[in-house]
């Protein structure tokens, strides 16, 4: 039987050669068992695979059974989804985001679900679009507003009220149906998008939106929200309006007075008359510098979208801008279902900052001269430029992690001991502080005032020796003597296998920029042919604790969160250790064992 990896990576060749092919007979790739242990390699690694549901069932436990037991209540349709878990995140805000946890088994399903939507769809979703996608991450999202909004005149900020939570179940069912012609298929996601949730042991019905949480959340959004990306292709194809180069009337008369002056000058002989040519000569260069070379009365629309977030760039006025928003207000409202919030959807010139994915957004208007070639050209003029915004972000983040105090006297703000971290190790402690340093270098890696992050980075080192202070109860200099390494740096020393290594945070400008380049996303491979191990380990028939091999025993995968938590005392810790890995094939007997003891 060819294995269904290679099917659904030909499923993917085909809707990237033909874009308006219709698939059928989906549902029998649910029947395989094959691409149930590519599931399992997807999703036992996540620390959410131990999570629990709205029952026991996680990533502990799976075999063939399991494997077998799944696609039969799939094929004579008795299977329903359990109804995921809700639990709460506090977001920046202040306010609680909704989780929907689902059961392992329905990870399991959902993941197969996806990869076969991810195999038709990932090919014909729009360029534009960034969230949620193989390859794709904010920073390609960025790199693409950067590359394209050149010389935009206006920003129309879009948002779009609740959208994971608003998702309009017939409507989406209904866009699938388009590509999609197999009712079991079609059914399955509908039982999933109905299975209500669970909170505080009651039972809620779901009637619109898709649980974040679950596997099949992100690209169920983004098949919904790709009618959005092609109603502005749409948009974009009647917006724009492509006009001849032509000089403005200010531009063409100093250009004429230029080139009489250049041949007065080839005419005169040196002296104090050709001197005085070529000095004004010089004024009318600088004059033309400072006004626009062309009549700017095309128009052209350009479009960027991370998951719910999106950003347009237009070339035009103020009144375009408004026509714009009420298109999108109507076709957002009127086809999608869903509100556009008409007052976090602004209007905003583009020389003034406007904020996308953490980032504040504008285009220069720059007059500086700068060597260009054989000739001087304002080379940053209607550039885009991305800044970091230190109060919005930066300096929330401090406060928010304690790191920072602002002074009474001068409203200075001065690094303090983070003293929930004291009862860590100090190694502990310092990594702590250097992940969530370079996790916000990393990110803001392409501003254009990056630089700024040097007294970012400052501030953590400092806290963080006052922190290693306030635990040993001496002097901050006392540390920085203790963990010297060299004339300006310090940091704490751990052994591996590998031998001594020193753990010291990382300074801003010691970021690797090179996965920040300001290159255009491309399309990647979605399905690729790889081993499925945990397939090859349940069908050697072999426990990997206790050694014994035959098919007279049930064999099944024992699962840990993780491999650093194991303290080693036990035969199977032990293995696992020795193995380094987080899961463990062993027969039922010994799987007994091990949760109940030997």
């Amino acid at each position: 039987m060819k294995p269904t990896i290679e099917i659904l990576t030909r499923l993917q060749e085909n809707s990237k050669n033909n874009h308006d092919e219709v698939f059928t007979k989906l549902f029998r790739y649910l029947l395989r068992p094959d691409i149930y242990y590519t599931a399992f390699h997807n999703l036992y690694a996540n620390n959410g695979a131990a999570t629990k549901g709205v029952n026991d069932d996680t990533a502990d436990n799976f075999s063939e059974d399991k494997v077998n037991k799944i696609i039969e209540v799939l094929r004579n349709g008795t299977y329903k989804p359990k109804p995921v878990r809700r639990t709460y995140i506090t977001k920046k805000n202040g306010k609680q985001r909704p989780l929907g946890l689902p059961t392992f088994t329905d990870k399991l399903i959902q993941d197969v679900i996806r990869m076969i939507l991810q195999a038709i769809y990932e090919p014909i979703f729009s360029n534009y679009s960034h969230g949620f996608r193989p390859g794709r991450s904010c920073h390609t999202a960025l790199a693409q507003l950067k590359h394209e909004f050149i010389g935009a005149k206006w920003f129309v900020e879009g948002d779009i009220k609740g959208c994971f939570d608003n998702i309009d179940h017939s409507v989406l069912i209904n866009i699938i149906g388009k590509k999609i012609k197999d009712v079991r298929f079609l059914n399955l996601i509908r039982n999933f998008l109905k299975a209500g949730y669970m909170e505080d042991w009651k039972y809620y019905g779901t009637y619109s939106g898709s649980p974040q949480g679950g596997i099949i959340s992100p690209i169920l959004a983004n098949i919904y929200l790709n009618e959005l990306d092609k109603f502005v292709e749409k948009l974009k194809k009647s917006f724009d309006t492509q006009t001849p180069y032509t000089l403005t009337p200010q531009y063409k008369k100093l250009q004429s007075k230029r080139a009489s002056t250049k041949k007065r000058i080839d005419r005169r002989e040196a002296g104090e008359e050709r001197d005085k040519l070529i000095a004004y000569y010089i004024e009318i260069g600088k004059e033309m510098r400072n006004i626009p070379a062309k009549l700017c009365n095309d128009k052209k629309l350009k479009y960027v979208r991370y998951a719910d977030d999106f950003l347009i760039a237009v070339n035009g006025n103020k009144q375009d801008c408004e026509w714009i928003k009420a298109q999108l207000t109507e076709f957002i409202c009127g086809t999608l279902k869903m509100e556009l919030s008409q007052e976090k959807t602004l209007i905003t010139h583009s020389s003034t900052c406007a904020r996308f994915l953490g980032y504040d957004v504008r285009v220069r208007r720059s007059q500086e001269v700068k060597p260009w070639k054989n000739s001087k050209q304002r080379t940053l003029n209607n550039t885009v430029e991305l800044l970091i915004p230190f109060k919005d972000k930066i300096e929330k983040y401090l406060f928010s992690k304690k790191v920072v105090k602002q002074r009474a006297d001068n409203g200075k703000l001065e690094p303090v001991a983070r003293v929930d971290l004291t009862r860590h190790t100090d190694l502990e402690i310092v990594t702590v502080f250097d992940s969530e340093l370079r996790g916000l270098c990393n990110y803001y890696y392409l501003a254009s005032n990056y630089r700024n992050m040097n007294y970012f980075s400052y501030l953590m080192e400092y806290s963080c020796l006052k922190t290693l202070a306030w635990k040993h109860k001496c002097k901050l200099s006392k540390i920085y003597d203790k963990y010297r390494i060299g004339a300006k740096r310090w940091g704490v020393s751990y052994e591996t296998k590998a031998g001594k290594k020193i753990r010291k945070l990382t300074k801003f400008n010691e970021i690797d920029g090179k996965k920040c380049e300001d290159i255009m996303p491309i399309i990647v491979t979605i399905v690729t042919k790889g081993r499925t191990t945990i397939d090859s380990r349940l069908k050697a028939h072999k426990c990997e604790l206790c050694g014994y091999e035959g098919t007279d025993r049930k064999y099944e995968v024992h699962h840990i969160n993780k491999v650093k938590n194991l303290k080693g005392k036990e035969p199977w810790e032990v293995v696992m250790i020795a193995k380094r890995r987080k899961t463990m094939v062993v027969c039922y007997d010994c799987h007994q064992k091990i949760h109940h003891g030997f």
